[in-house]
């Protein structure tokens, strides 16, 4: 395997890790977690239930209160023994909350929750996460095709320059995404109805795995220019040693051909001949006259 086609294998690894962070994100309920306070129901035939207000029912014998089917009880628990804390977790489609024995959670939709005037809004944070999926897998289609195949020099700069331009665009669009929906989430808790309002909230794993998945878009990107940036550098100089190679070697004098004149005495002439002169031959009283050769 050549250094150009490792590269762009090492480069399709994180892209296939930020596009399975960003599906696992996109599907699941575990952005935002927390506990709300909810009052204990009163246990029936539950003797040994912690999470419910206990009381007897029934009359005892000889009592006036025989036939009644209903007593008035004191109730011993006061203050916070009267609630229990049950936990959710919220994501970009439902709301799921844990029952009182803890067996199994109760789900409905996030945007029944929600205020009415914001589900816009959340369509666009969903619709966004979804371009950003879209994205990153082109890059992972784009990137794993070219691998599979010999590609030359030229197309793996196009191919960093695609990657790089794609990736950059897939990791904006998730951080507007993750963005809204953080503003949506924090609108819902103060403006929701009071049977959702937690108590207390915070970030779940799936939220962080959206915030990962951008992460690696972004490396990719930045990482995926600079090669693009160093490749067309080196090409560049590459084209202009060739040019300069081709250049026509007449254009200098040779180095023995420059040591001759200078030994003859003789200067160039711009016309590229020698002058010779010859007048210490000539006979006593002749003029003097000057040849060319």
């Amino acid at each position: 395997m050549d250094r150009a086609r490792l590269q762009q294998t090492l480069t399709l690894l994180p892209i296939c890790l930020a596009l399975a962070f960003a599906l696992t994100a996109l599907g699941s309920s575990h952005w935002c977690e927390g506990t709300r306070r909810v009052v204990k129901p009163l246990c029936r035939n539950q003797p040994g239930e912690l999470h419910c207000i206990h009381f007897a029912r029934g009359g005892r014998g000889g009592s006036r209160r025989d036939n009644e089917s209903q007593e008035v009880q004191y109730m011993w628990e006061t203050g916070e023994d009267k609630f229990a804390q049950r936990r959710f977790h919220v994501g970009l489609w439902q709301s799921c909350e844990e029952s009182f024995n803890g067996a199994d959670e109760k789900c409905r939709s996030f945007q029944s929750i929600m205020p009415a005037e914001e589900q816009g809004v959340l369509w666009l944070s969903i619709g966004a996460e979804v371009l950003d999926v879209l994205l990153v897998l082109t890059n992972a289609i784009l990137l794993g095709s070219r691998v599979s195949r010999d590609s030359s020099r030229l197309d793996w700069l196009k191919v960093n320059a695609a990657v790089a331009i794609l990736m950059v665009l897939a990791g904006l669009l998730g951080m507007v995404a993750h963005m809204m929906y953080t503003t949506i989430f924090r609108i819902t808790v103060n403006l929701g109805p009071d049977d959702w309002k937690p108590q207390t909230w915070d970030y779940g794993w799936s939220y962080c795995l959206a915030w990962g998945s951008f992460a690696l878009c972004m490396a990719v990107s930045v990482t995926a220019m600079s090669r693009y940036t160093a490749a067309r550098l080196a090409l560049t100089e590459k084209r202009r040693g060739q040019k300069d190679s081709r250049r026509s070697p007449h254009d200098f004098l040779e180095p023995e051909a420059s040591e001759v004149v200078w030994e003859s005495g003789a200067a160039p002439s711009p016309a590229g001949h020698a002058l010779e002169s010859v007048s210490g031959h000539l006979p006593p009283g002749a003029p003097g006259k000057v040849s060319v050769c």
